[in-house]
């Protein structure tokens, strides 16, 4: 069974009814909140472009998961 989520509230109104791979294709300020500067910053300081290039990040994976750690109760 295809697993799926609504990502309205994550998403720009121009992007709410975009297929996955095209939301994962679009520039970090797809996301609901990000600026267009805020992009330009996370390409200069990260080399991130698109959704998918934040989602893969090793430094936000890493971040991701010594939170979901600290939340399980993990040292």
């Amino acid at each position: 069974m295809p697993i799926s989520a609504d990502l309205d509230t994550q998403l720009d109104k121009d992007w709410e009814n975009k297929s996955l791979s095209e939301v994962l294709r679009a520039p970090v300020s797809a996301l609901a909140g990000v600026t267009d500067d805020d992009g330009k910053l996370l390409n200069q300081a990260l080399n991130v472009k698109t959704i998918s290039d934040l989602g893969k990040n090793k430094y936000f994976r890493a971040a991701y998961a010594l939170t979901l750690l600290s939340d399980t109760g993990g040292k």
